[in-house]
């Protein structure tokens, strides 16, 4: 794994034992598909990594220059994932942040997930997200109702599970947001008081305004026709099964997948299509 810590005047440093971070989840982080060198939806992960700091009263670095740093990094580099990780920097033992935080941004290069290019089965989960309306939709750093469900299952043949909120709301995969086909209506859950609002998700939204954000229980969700999950570096799954429900193929989500291979190379058949 390649690596690099720095500061917000861009200067490389070590990685502080006490950065709030990895104290308290103290920051936002974004992880990004780069398909031949270039990193793919950039400007929306770059907005949403800033709005999230604003959320967080975080200083956003200059993006010029972290996109000039993530280029230095991602030299030789074709198909991986970049992750970009903004704490607030270093701070003391207690809650209270400082008044002058030094911020501290941290890039890395991961290998690139395996293709997928079949449909895929999903599961419940049984831990439940935290309703949050300060930190809904915002991809903050605390991510622990994720770990706990996610390590809810090892059966390789089960790709993700859907998380409902405390109210038994349905609100998103584990790593990835859900869209359902009810009564021939495509809905996906509202992201007002949990979950991360995906650039996948947007850019769904907007090729689908017919879409309807809604309020989605897991009684309702269960009579779905048809399910497919996102993100921004699997693309769209259609999902085959949800437990003991099948669901069959879907033309419209088909359709949807080769949009968004057309759109962006790094889904299309032979690189990453559906996957």
């Amino acid at each position: 794994m390649k690596s690099r810590v720095i500061n917000l005047a861009g200067f490389d440093e070590p990685f502080a034992l006490n950065d709030r971070g990895l104290a308290y989840g103290d920051g936002v982080f974004e992880t990004i598909l780069v398909h031949a060198g270039e990193p793919v939806w950039w400007h929306e992960h770059w907005q949403r990594l800033s709005s999230g700091a604003d959320r967080l009263n975080i200083p956003v670095p200059d993006e010029s220059h972290v996109r000039r740093l993530c280029k230095e990094l991602l030299l030789d580099e074709n198909r991986c994932v970049l992750k970009i990780i903004l704490t607030r920097g270093s701070g003391g033992r207690a809650y209270a942040a400082p008044e002058n935080p030094d911020p501290r941004i941290i890039l890395s290069v991961h290998p690139a997930p395996v293709p997928m290019h079949d449909r895929v089965q999903i599961r419940w989960c049984e831990t439940p997200l935290a309703r949050q309306p300060l930190l809904a939709g915002i991809k903050h750093l605390n991510r622990l109702e994720q770990v706990l469900a996610r390590n809810e299952w090892h059966d390789q043949t089960i790709f993700e599970g859907l998380m409902c909120d405390t109210e038994e709301n349905v609100v998103c995969a584990t790593s990835a947001n859900v869209f359902a086909k009810i009564d021939g209506q495509w809905l996906t859950p509202k992201l007002d008081q949990a979950g991360i609002a995906g650039v996948a998700r947007a850019w769904v939204l907007k090729q689908w305004p017919q879409v309807e954000e809604a309020r989605l229980s897991r009684l309702r969700f269960a009579a779905a026709e048809a399910v497919f999950v996102c993100n921004a570096v699997r693309g769209i799954l259609a999902v085959n099964r949800l437990g003991d429900r099948a669901f069959p193929v879907d033309s419209e989500i088909e359709a949807l997948q080769c949009r968004l291979a057309s759109e962006q190379p790094a889904f299309a058949s032979g690189e990453n299509r559906g996957a």
